[in-house]
């Protein structure tokens, strides 16, 4: 399976708890005003790279706490983000992601789509909701504006409702 990759970051202590081996997938339809990464909103921009080819990176890259999967928009390369987070599980290693979707609106669509479903059941936690400039606060961890939330997703997907992550 073919993925767009906007980039990688093997060491990353900022795109959610722990050292974690940062994916930024290419292509984003939400393209916020004022968003981190802007040069990933073009979804034919970035580079083609194997899933298996990013595992092997992944494999490389020891120790580490997790990967994160962010972009770009994640859901919008569904079948090769749900590839590796398939693989992040036979690794033993925690999935953070980051969405511009909110979780409601994911498990929503989780009820027809396997792939969404399989992302929300195997993962650790969530980065959800667009990035909002006049709500931009430089002081929250691992997110840029206070509309964004870091969803728990194993109690989350429990309760089919949002718990919120305490740090």
């Amino acid at each position: 399976m073919i993925l767009r990759l906007a980039g990688i970051r093997r060491e990353s202590i900022v795109d959610g708890p722990g050292y974690r081996f940062a994916i930024y997938l290419q292509g984003c339809s939400h393209r916020c005003s004022g968003c981190h990464n802007p040069e990933t909103h073009d979804p034919s921009g970035g580079s083609p790279m194997e899933v298996d080819l990013l595992v092997r990176e992944i494999k490389k890259s020891d120790p580490l706490d997790g990967i994160t999967i962010t972009g770009g928009e994640p859901f919008e390369q569904l079948a090769a983000a749900a590839a590796i987070c398939r693989a992040v599980c036979e690794l033993g290693l925690n999935l953070v992601v980051y969405s511009g979707y909110q979780f409601e609106e994911l498990l929503r669509k989780s009820r027809q789509d396997l792939d969404i479903r399989l992302i929300l059941e195997k993962s650790w936690l969530l980065v959800d909701g667009p990035f909002i400039e006049s709500q931009k606060d430089l002081t929250l961890a691992f997110r840029g504006s206070r509309n964004q939330r870091l969803i728990d997703l194993p109690r989350s997907m429990e309760a089919s409702a949002p718990v919120i992550y305490a740090i």
